[in-house]
């Protein structure tokens, strides 16, 4: 069997033995899984810069890619802003393909056998998160990470959508949060001495002088590889490695697999950090009135190893009833309305480029950036969380007077295209686009929004240049290229 394939029956040989009455789904689901994993994958491969593709021609018939080697790949022209699958078959020369791994496979490029190896992990996780899905309530819900759990396809752009090497199917289903798991976190004591802690660490999370990190099972058996006491049943949110409490915070665990794109770690830099940056981020938020708020980092700690530390953070609910991730919106029906979609880009955009002017850089995609709601579904505020990724210019702080925060390392930059990289990349080209769900949608949203907004220098930027956006797929190929690798899609306001 060819390998893309049997990632596929291996999947269904374990769900026969886990969950034997999920097998005749999974399997009505693969094709869907495929369709919308190539339709990702077709998405990077006509709008990134591979060094492998020489030429695209559009035709009134499609968009053929030429190859260095001289083959041709055909496909329809694509909407980069689509989240619905809209891709099920491409050619590569004369041959048709409706599996995405398979297609990478025979494509032959470098790095592309542990790609197309993700891609089909990345299409059998997703038939299985699908497969597992109950009828979905009509009722909205009341808690944070139920609204988290409603997200089943993960990222909308990315290949890797569903792709957690390193997980069996038992697993999946045990801390996969589409499949609603309690997760029992353990606690690992390391003595304090030997321990980095920034903010509060928690009485209760304490044994005399030795601090009780709490560790997520699979880091605890596939990677500490060492015994754990009992700790605290918890709620996976979308990240997977971070979970919500039963009536308290959040908790944001070390996972060293590779999840979508990145090995889901803690490194001790984002520790040393997190106390300022979650200081800095109150300063900020006196700032907005009251359209963006951060959560709080209550405690970080690690036992000076990126495979053991966790932190806490404060539940957005803090900040309204209903509070959801923005990739959640989609489950609700409210964008479908033009005259909603136009009303949250024009809050996010109100938010995100006042913070730009201030001076920092949000990494607002769907995950790290909520919206709370009025009981009517209306857009009242945004919620962010997770600090560790955001960009600070010191220069554009000094120039509205906010003291500069004590911070180091990769999060300091003054340069302009990172900057706006940074917000646009995520907030337009990932929360906004993945929230419209198409281009037309998108640019009528956009065009309704930016009318109001003050006339700044990177109003202008957004305005006048293509979209910057992360490329996926080429980071997937590059593995000896650390850090993100950007690209251009069409603006949809040209």
């Amino acid at each position: 069997m060819h390998r893309p394939r049997a990632a596929e029956a291996e999947f269904a040989d374990e769900l026969a033995v886990v969950r034997p009455e999920l097998l005749v789904r999974y399997t009505a689901e693969l094709p869907g899984a495929r369709a919308a994993v190539l339709s990702r994958l077709w998405r990077g491969l006509t709008h990134e810069p591979l060094p492998w593709v020489t030429a695209r021609e559009a035709g009134r018939e499609g968009l053929t890619l030429r190859l260095w080697d001289g083959r041709r790949l055909h496909g329809p022209h694509p909407d980069p802003f689509a989240t619905a699958a809209q891709v099920g078959v491409v050619r590569l020369d004369e041959v048709a393909h409706d599996d995405p791994a398979r297609l990478i496979a025979d494509l032959g490029v470098p790095h592309g056998a542990d790609f197309s190896s993700e891609l089909a992990d990345s299409v059998a996780s997703l038939a299985l998160s699908r497969a597992g899905q109950p009828p979905r309530s009509k009722e909205w819900p009341e808690r944070d990470w139920e609204w988290e759990q409603r997200i089943v396809d993960g990222h909308p752009y990315h290949p890797n959508c569903r792709s957690r090497p390193g997980f069996s199917v038992a697993e999946q289903l045990a801390y996969g949060p589409e499949h609603r798991p309690v997760v029992r976190l353990g606690f690992v004591p390391v003595p304090a001495e030997e321990c980095l802690v920034t903010g509060a660490w928690p009485v209760q999370m304490r044994d005399g002088g030795r601090l009780l990190l709490p560790v997520h099972p699979w880091q605890a058996e596939h990677v500490l590889k060492r015994p754990v006491t009992e700790g605290l049943d918890a709620h996976p949110l979308m990240s997977l490695r971070t979970l919500a409490l039963s009536g308290g915070p959040h908790v944001k665990t070390a996972l060293s697999a590779r999840i979508t794109s990145s090995v889901r770690d803690i490194s001790v830099y984002s520790i040393s950090m997190s106390a300022i940056l979650s200081e800095f981020a109150e300063t900020l938020a006196e700032r907005m009135d009251g359209l963006l708020h951060f959560t709080r980092t209550l405690g970080a700690v690690t036992a000076n190893s990126p495979d053991l530390a966790a932190v806490l953070r404060e539940s957005p609910q803090a900040y309204g009833d209903r509070v959801l991730p923005v990739a959640a919106l989609a489950t609700t029906g409210l964008p479908e309305s033009p005259a909603w979609l136009a009303e949250f880009a024009r809050l996010a955009l109100t938010a995100g480029l006042r913070l730009l002017e201030l001076g920092v850089a949000l990494e607002a995609h769907g995950q790290n950036l909520l919206v709370v709601l009025s009981e009517s579904g209306a857009p009242l505020s945004l919620v962010y969380r997770d600090l560790a990724d955001i960009r600070v210019s010191p220069a554009r702080l000094a120039r509205h007077g906010i003291p500069v925060p004590a911070l180091s390392g990769r999060v300091v930059t003054d340069d302009v295209t990172t900057l706006r990289r940074k917000l646009f990349g995520s907030l337009v080209a990932g929360a906004l686009a993945g929230t419209a769900g198409s281009a037309t949608a998108l640019r009528g949203a956009l065009e309704t929004a930016v009318r109001d907004l003050p006339r700044t220098p990177d109003l202008a930027a957004l305005l006048e240049q293509p979209l910057p956006a992360k490329a996926l797929t080429l980071m997937r190929l590059s593995p000896a290229t650390p850090g993100d690798q950007w690209t251009h899609l069409p603006n949809p306001l040209l």
